[in-house]
């Protein structure tokens, strides 16, 4: 019995996905296909660079296109709560490092839409394991990749 993974998303990050892959299905997969053209017309195919690159830039699109038509159908839509007061998928938390670090802020989303960069971290990350069902004011310690552990408190979810 195969279980399939959910994905548990916020609404705009469904949305996202969905435009990234219309944009994939109809800008970039007719792009490589145009590549594969011109790249057939330069003769020999047993020899032709060009060509091996545009098939495997249309196997990586195609791949993707794959991965995310999987993750729009297994997608779980994360309801906004009015609860500020846990730490939940969705939100974004604001926490302190102890005894007295700088403030850091993230929303912990799905996998699909983590982002870092963006300030948004996987629901899947040791830091937003530790910090799932945490309360307002709660001190919480993180894992840290060398086997350490800080300790945070959390001041406010949004």
């Amino acid at each position: 019995m195969d279980i399939q993974k959910e994905f548990p998303m916020t609404q705009s990050g469904y949305e996202q996905l969905q435009e990234e892959l219309e944009h994939l299905r109809t800008v970039k997969r007719p792009e490589v296909v145009e590549k594969i053209k011109v790249a057939r017309s330069f003769g020999d195919l047993s020899e032709n660079s060009e060509y091996d690159a545009a098939k495997d830039e249309q196997g990586f699109v195609e791949q993707e296109i794959t991965k995310i038509e999987d993750m729009l159908r297994h997608a779980k839509i994360i309801e906004d709560t009015s609860n500020n007061n846990m730490v939940q998928i969705g939100k974004t938390v604001t926490f302190k490092e102890l005894p007295d670090g700088d403030e850091e802020s993230y929303q912990i989303v799905g996998s699909a839409e983590a982002d870092p960069f963006e300030g948004k971290i996987s629901n899947e990350s040791p830091i937003a394991k530790s910090l799932l069902g945490a309360k307002l004011n709660d001190s919480v310690n993180v894992p840290l990749p060398n086997g350490n552990e800080m300790k945070v408190e959390i001041v406010s979810i949004d």
